[in-house]
């Protein structure tokens, strides 16, 4: 019997070949016994009956007749098919020897052969069990290849099903009986070696790479060391063995094996690829002109980019399609390690100042990406030429207008006039001040949060004056009236009440004004904001310490962890707030700038005038919490 997956969506199965539940069952389950007892009962020794017709003799093995081998389940699965698919081999091989040979023709609707359904489960036992019936009938090799290289709908053969679910054994019991299986390509046009490397499956490799005509295409025109090199590297040793000219192959977009494992940046992969590479392998160029040097230093892989250079050492050169060399890519995506290397390497340095065809050298994308750290590095190197202008007449300090960032254009600000860097030169009055949309729209949402937050700080602080430590006596005076403590406590429980009440009348004045000059009223009540929480949490301490005045250890405990808490608080925001290092804010801010540095200190200050501002109030927010820091060793020294 022999069905066409076209003709199982053409026409519904006729009822006398649905299959009888028992003997789905009994298939199901691998009852060799049950299967031969239930076909036997058909009187017709399991044969398919004449005109496709069958008994319809009266059994209680189904309501609509005799079994028989012609049945099948809803997906047109023949019995052989099922067992098949559950590897039963006993019944495999008594199903074998009925029917003619028929039901290893026999395809379900998805055009599926039993061995395609034995491969495709892994069952290497099963896939035996079908061949060797026609090896034993001596059957043609012609018509065996044939049976072996069947397609299903999705163009698969069954050793492409079996390295698609990484069965290792299976493929190798395909490939025994036909290495030509190797070479066949599915519908989708892939190779079963590619599909094996994809499952990940070592064994299912190498059954396959016995084959010497092996296929190793892959989709996209990649081949399976593409894949492989995303895997394991014991699966790109054994593809490298058994052909190296797969390096040298490029998919659609022109990428090599090399370029896949640059992305991926594992040096073990890398390492053995270039061991069976010649030196051409570095220059292999994709669509955008990259080198898998480009492809290293654009992930940041500062170890694939070691490799590289070391194994050929003139890669570094190469320039895409714009221009640019590994230096400019990992300028621009923020990649500090590379740049690091490239400035200690002698060989590398010409590689700093070096234009693409914009005219851009790696301090331009640096400070175009806002990348900081890599401006920084760039710069303290003493290598670069800050003042270096591209094609469209910009040097790198013209271009932080491009920042889309607040806080990284104050510090590129600030780090390229301590360096030394100057604008073009261009009339003053053409200047546009930096756009501060984003700024002002992100001031309006802070400004209501820190006004609800400055409410509930002078809310807590006048209630905690009215509710004091220590309570009140009979004459209605307060109980630690005179303790040094306690008047700390009223001291700072006072000053917070009216710094918190001062931010949020400036909060509030800010949000209703809208006007640029806000920005003073705005950044003055976080200093005062700042100051209340600070009060608040001096003044917490000082009352606990009043009340617990001969509790000298508790006491210790506490101050110890309310200060340590309180030094590492200050000190983050402290570092996360400064823009740069203190030399270079005293130099920006108070130092005598040289002649040439005037014309920039003055065009800093009309075209980004909010650098200033927030530079000179960081220095603020560090004198306030230094304040605050003395302050409470002072509550300190008073508790003990």
């Amino acid at each position: 019997m022999e069905l066409t997956a076209a003709g199982c969506e053409r026409h519904q199965i006729p009822e006398h070949l649905v299959m009888c539940s028992e003997l789905y069952i009994a298939a199901f389950e691998g009852n060799t016994v049950k299967v031969t007892e239930l076909l036997a009962r058909s009187g017709a020794s399991a044969e398919p009956a004449e005109n496709g017709r069958r008994s319809t003799a009266p059994t209680d093995c189904n309501y609509h007749g005799a079994c028989s081998t012609d049945e099948v389940t809803g997906d047109r699965s023949t019995l052989l098919h099922i067992a098949a698919w559950k590897g039963h081999c006993d019944l495999i091989a008594q199903l074998c020897r009925w029917g003619n040979g028929s039901l290893i023709t026999s395809v379900n609707s998805s055009g599926d052969t039993p061995l395609h359904c034995a491969a495709g489960a892994g069952h290497a036992g099963a896939v035996e069990a079908i061949i060797r019936p026609l090896a034993a009938a001596n059957v043609e090799e012609g018509r065996l290849q044939e049976i072996l290289r069947g397609r299903n709908e999705a163009g698969d053969t069954p050793l492409h099903l079996a390295a698609r679910h990484g069965h290792g054994e299976a493929a190798e019991a395909l490939v025994r009986v036909d290495p030509g299986l190797a070479a066949e390509l599915n519908g989708a046009g892939v190779s079963s070696l590619y599909l094996a490397v994809m499952s990940g499956s070592v064994r299912a490799v190498r059954a396959i790479l016995w084959c010497r005509n092996a296929s190793a295409v892959g989709p996209k025109s990649q081949n399976a060391l593409h894949a492989a090199v995303l895997q394991s590297s014991e699966m790109v040793s054994l593809l490298l063995q058994w052909k190296p000219a797969l390096l040298s192959d490029y998919d659609s977009n022109k990428s090599s094996p090399l370029h896949f494992a640059s992305s991926d940046g594992d040096c073990s992969i890398i390492q053995e690829m270039l061991t069976h590479a010649p030196p051409s392998a570095a220059f292999m160029l994709d669509n955008e002109g990259l080198s898998p040097l480009h492809v290293a230093a654009l992930m940041g892989h500062a170890a694939i980019v070691h490799l590289f250079l070391q194994f050929c050492p003139s890669s570094a050169d190469i320039r895409d399609n714009y221009g640019r060399t590994f230096l400019h890519a990992a300028a621009m995506k923020g990649h500090l390690s590379i740049i690091s290397y490239a400035i200690k390497k002698k060989i590398l340095e010409h590689l700093l100042n070096a234009q693409d065809k914009e005219g851009n050298t790696t301090l331009h994308l640096a400070v175009i990406a806002g990348e900081y750290k890599v401006v920084s590095k760039l710069l303290s190197s003493g290598k670069m030429q800050a003042n270096i202008m591209n094609n469209a007449g910009h040097t790198p300090t013209d271009l932080v207008k491009n920042c889309k960032g607040f806080y990284s254009m104050v510090r590129l600000v600030l780090k390229l006039y301590a360096s030394g860097a100057q604008f073009q030169p261009q009339r003053q009055d053409y200047i546009d001040k930096w756009n501060v949309q984003d700024i002002m729209k992100w001031r309006e949402t802070t400004s209501k949060n820190l006004a609800v937050v400055s409410t509930l700080v002078a809310t807590i602080a006048f209630s905690a004056a009215f509710n004091i430590p220590g309570s009140y006596g009979n004459d209605g005076r307060a109980n630690l009236a005179g303790n040094s403590l306690y008047s700390a406590f009223l001291i700072l429980d006072t000053f917070s009440v009216v710094t918190s009440v001062m931010a949020t009348i400036l909060l509030v004045y800010g949000r209703a004004s809208r006007s640029q000059r806000s920005w003073l009223g705005f950044m003055v009540s976080m200093h005062f904001l700042w100051l209340s929480l600070n009060s608040m949490v001096l003044g917490f301490f000082a009352a606990i310490a009043a009340v617990m005045s001969k509790e000298r250890g508790i006491k210790i405990a506490m101050s110890q962890l309310i200060y340590y808490g309180m030094y590492i608080l200050t000190t983050l925001l402290s570092i996360l707030a400064m823009p740069g290092s203190f030399t270079s804010i005293v130099k920006f801010l108070i130092g005598a700038p040289k002649e040439r540095q005037r014309h920039t200190k003055r065009q800093i200050s009309q075209q980004y005038p909010f650098a200033i501002f927030y530079i000179v109030n960081a220095v603020l927010f560090v004198i306030i919490n230094s304040l605050a820091m003395a302050s409470f060793e002072v509550a300190r020294n008073l508790s003990y």
